[in-house]
């Protein structure tokens, strides 16, 4: 079955065409990056108005380069969620309305879930494993059982890691996107330079010895307003004063707190379910002190993507849109965008 993926969820116009589920015929990915850098930051009217400039040239880029045609494409998969309405419609409304006109079984697929498939793309991986999904808009640690079977373990309470990168870097002009800039001038820098806060966003007990119940549901969650703050507005008051405070030393300290941050976490929820496989996906899966770290942990089998399915792509979106469609799963024509992940259970609530 070979099934096109749209992906507009933020500033990347993306289509290809997958086979089976696993073998990528194509894959189109039409950057918006030159126009949001001037802004260091996405501004969703220009995302949604290049998607609608970009739709048709890259999807039908994506069934030409996977060398067939409409008429070979056996269904269509778009993403309708989380992600910025304005550009998510462009690609959801494009997908039906092309799944129509030509006929085809229409899906649509929930961009976390695409992220965490990523990784499938590549290799073949057993379930159950614990899934990290890091990228601009969310971090969450989940235990994942199915292409489509995700119970949330852990979220952030604030802001996303990758939203720290950027704001970060943002403030002290490193450049755009900010989780590629500090990655780079990290590598040059020394991470003892600074000791920034750990977040504390539960806690073990209470005065009588039990254990209180919010605590229990944030045990797996991460925090990063803290940790963006002190490194914009406190960082005389964290600064190892035996080092310069270049661009580089601050990255590396930022960048060491930040994927500790997430570590901490992980590895909490890695010792409490027994589950040591880890698989990645979402732009800061590509960070490279994030992927080294992991790689350390001779105990746990680590999986990520190519860096090239790290971040937003049609391919994985294909990819659980093939499984889906297998399932006899369709999507109705109301189907309409939003901008909340909805969807999946999380420990102890029913999101």
């Amino acid at each position: 079955m070979k099934v096109l993926g749209i992906e507009s969820s933020c500033d990347e116009t993306a289509a290809a065409v997958v086979e089976d589920g696993k073998k990528i015929l194509s894959n189109v990915v039409a950057t918006q990056i030159p126009f949001h850098e001037e802004y260091r930051g996405v501004v969703p009217e220009i995302a949604s108005r290049k998607h609608t400039e970009w739709i048709l040239p890259v999807v039908m880029k994506a069934v030409s380069d996977a060398g067939l045609t409409l008429a070979d494409i056996d269904g269509i998969a778009a993403s309708n969620r989380p992600g910025l309405v304005g550009a998510l419609l462009v690609g959801l409304t494009f997908g039906k309305t092309l799944a129509a006109a030509e006929d085809k079984p229409f899906i649509v697929v929930n961009h976390m879930l695409g992220h965490l498939y990523a990784a499938h793309l590549d290799r073949d991986i057993e379930y159950p494993y614990l899934g990290l999904l890091v990228s601009g808009g969310h971090s969450i640690i989940c235990r994942v059982t199915g292409f489509d079977s995700i119970e949330i373990l852990g979220t952030t309470v604030d802001d996303a890691a990758g939203e720290a990168f950027d704001k970060v870097a943002k403030f002290y002009g490193f450049g755009y996107p900010g989780g590629v800039a500090i990655d780079k001038l990290a590598a040059n820098g020394n991470s003892a330079s600074a000791k920034f806060p750990m977040p504390k966003i539960d806690k073990s007990a209470d005065s009588s010895g039990k254990a209180h119940r919010e605590s229990a549901l944030h045990r797996y969650d991460v925090s990063y307003s803290g940790l963006k703050t002190a490194v914009i507005n406190q960082l005389d008051k964290f600064w190892n004063p035996e080092y310069e405070k270049t661009p580089e030393n601050i990255a590396a300290a930022f960048q060491e707190t930040a994927v500790n941050i997430l570590l901490s976490r992980l590895f909490r929820a890695v010792k409490d379910t027994g589950i040591s496989r880890i698989v990645a996906g979402g732009g800061v899966a590509a960070n490279s002190l994030l992927r080294a770290r992991l790689a350390e942990r001779k105990d746990l089998e680590c999986i990520f993507p190519p860096l090239k399915l790290c971040t937003d792509n049609g391919a994985m979106i294909a990819g659980v849109g093939y499984h889906y469609l297998l399932r006899g799963d369709r999507s109705p024509k109301t189907v309409s965008a939003s901008p909340r992940v909805e969807g999946f259970r999380r420990l102890g609530r029913q999101n």
